[in-house]
């Protein structure tokens, strides 16, 4: 990328405005107990990517390949760690990366994307990664697909939707004790740091539905 890229709310869809005003407002313990640590951890980011589909908004998502040492099989947002030609990971460096990193595993033109919000930094404790969500709009949507199916088995959209329907979220159990909330949708179990991200977005963006929250199901099952 010649220019680096910059935060702008200008120009977007009247229907993104809640998501702006919780970006603006949340806290970081709002959306997860696991903040970085003193020590810091590895820089990383990931760009949580909203478009405009046939049933309305949608958020870009990709399921990592199984043959991956971590998070083997698991749907997140795209991203990765920040290179040191990224730059100063509390600036531009995380913009920067989102994008990189999006570009290398969707295919997708980072020119159409306008960033328009960054949330703050959380703690992946299992990997170690410090990652700051960096938010867009697809304004100008390209074509995407598993760029190194090494890496990533495919990649899909979900409409924002169906990630809120009662009949699509659960509370997910691991064998650890962690328990969080997941959603079933594209065939697909999405849970984890994504899904916690998820569930966090659309509940301070007033777009959650109420959800039987006894409703568990085992990761194994999906496994």
């Amino acid at each position: 990328m010649t220019t680096a890229p910059a935060v702008s709310v200008r120009g977007l869809p009247q229907w993104l405005t809640p998501v702006v005003e919780a970006v603006r407002a949340v806290r970081p313990e709002q959306l997860s107990r696991f903040l970085p640590p003193e020590g810091g951890g590895r820089p990383s980011a990931v760009l949580i990517l909203f478009g405009e589909g046939e049933r309305g908004p949608e958020l870009l998502l990709l399921e990592r390949a199984r043959s991956l040492r971590s998070h083997a099989g698991q749907p997140s947002f795209p991203g990765g760690a920040l290179d040191p030609e990224d730059g100063d990971p509390d600036g531009v460096g995380a913009l920067r990366a989102a994008l990189r990193e999006a570009q290398e595993e969707t295919g997708l033109d980072p020119s159409g994307v306008q960033l328009f919000g960054v949330l703050p930094k959380l703690f992946i404790p299992v990997s170690g990664f410090v990652v700051t969500p960096v938010l867009g709009w697809w304004r100008e949507p390209s074509a995407v697909g598993a760029v190194d199916e090494a890496e990533t088995a495919r990649v899909f959209t979900v409409p924002v939707a169906d990630l809120a329907h009662p009949d699509n979220r659960t509370t997910v159990t691991h064998p650890s004790g962690f328990r969080g909330p997941a959603f079933l949708v594209e065939d697909a179990l999405v849970w984890g740091f994504t899904a916690g991200l998820i569930d966090r977005i659309l509940h301070f963006s007033g777009w959650e539905e109420k959800w039987d929250r006894s409703k568990e199901v085992p990761l194994s099952a999906y496994a």
